[in-house]
């Protein structure tokens, strides 16, 4: 009996242990692998920390993925800040205001999927009409299954999370609100990337 349990116990750790590094084959290396196969829908979001690596997913949400890349391509993002970031929630930016107002001016219609919000998750912030989605984007500190079929998601993060990680907080009683936030240096295509 305490052989099964110790057989059980050893089972279990193996699953979390092997689920939180991503699965077997190495999590966010493999996927960074597999993302840098594909320059066209990978994403190079430096931050003054670092780089982080964002694999596309057209599959989810092709117009959204098309108008990112578009205002990736024109330097809309270079420059701007991470304005929102909520401790244990998300890191939001994209807003040439800075103040979470702010957009490109045109609207996308919502590609709401059946994907998970997890870790390193990257979706379209929107206002409570659903179709309301612009420029504004946010990245998950940690799985929120509450967002999910709510909000576009458009990308996942296959390297430097920690950067990410990294991004000043917000005030909780200002909504996460940054006093002196964080800017996004340059957002690029992988396959443009000099």
């Amino acid at each position: 009996m305490r052989l099964i349990r110790l057989a059980s116990l050893f089972i279990l750790v193996l699953g979390i242990v092997t689920m939180s590094n991503g699965g077997i084959g190495g999590g966010a290396q493999a996927q960074s692998a597999d993302a840098s196969q594909d320059l066209e829908n990978t994403l190079y979001l430096d931050l003054e920390a670092g780089r982080v690596v964002i694999k596309l997913r057209p599959d989810l949400a092709p117009k959204h993925v098309e108008r990112i890349k578009e205002l990736t391509r024109e330097g809309f993002y270079d420059g701007l800040t991470f304005h929102r970031v909520i401790e244990g929630f998300m890191a939001q930016g994209g807003d040439p205001k800075g103040d979470g107002t702010g957009g490109s001016g045109q609207k996308l219609p919502a590609e709401f999927s059946n994907e998970h919000h997890v870790r390193g998750t990257v979706s379209m912030a929107r206002s409570a009409n659903p179709n309301s989605a612009d420029s504004q984007f946010f990245i998950v500190f940690a799985d929120a299954p509450h967002l999910d079929g709510q909000y576009t998601i458009w990308g996942q993060v296959v390297s430097g999370m920690e950067y990410v990680d990294g991004l000043k907080r917000g005030a909780p009683w200002a909504n996460g609100r940054v006093a002196d936030p964080d800017h996004i240096v340059k957002m690029q295509v992988a396959a443009d990337a000099q």
